[in-house]
């Protein structure tokens, strides 16, 4: 693992997987004025850091998730996934059940989505992911009574 002089690497993690649960996992409020236009921005700041969710689509959505130290971009991660087709009526109540898998912590498992399992009555969420906060890649998947109907790729790691 490569670390930055100015923070470490689990004080990076610490923060983003923070930032993740309180902003789109945990119900937080759009930005009013967006970056970008048409996208939905979330964002959370502690002092020296600041994330950023900013994402567009609905049923099927592309998102980046960058994260700031001290003004400078020090972390990202590109997302891109959703609704299987045909599932599109299911959306709101997968979106539900996919914040709470996001709120999951699972002990010793540096997630950048949510555990490796989660299950709720009908409902299952799978997360695999390769590497660390330096690099990733992830792939999730959700699914009712055993049908996948909702996933997505993400991608990430450090920006130096």
């Amino acid at each position: 693992m490569v670390e930055n002089p100015k923070f470490t690497n689990a004080q990076l993690f610490d923060f983003v997987n923070k930032a993740g649960k309180l902003t789109y996992a945990g119900g937080g409020e759009e930005v009013p004025n967006p970056e970008r236009p048409e996208h939905h921005e979330l964002v959370f700041s502690e002092p020296d850091w600041e994330y950023r969710d900013s994402y567009t689509g609905h049923f099927r959505s592309h998102g980046t998730e960058l994260v700031k130290f001290r003004g400078q971009i020090v972390w990202g991660n590109s997302y891109r996934g959703g609704m299987v087709d045909g599932r599109d009526a299911m959306a709101d109540m997968t979106f539900n059940f996919l914040k709470k898998a996001m709120s999951t912590d699972e002990e010793g498992f540096q997630s950048f989505r949510g555990p490796h399992e989660f299950s709720e009555g009908d409902w299952r969420y799978e997360y695999q992911q390769e590497g660390d906060i330096n690099e990733f890649k992830g792939h999730e998947k959700i699914y009712n009574r055993g049908e996948l109907i909702f996933y997505h790729e993400a991608i990430g790691g450090s920006i130096r």
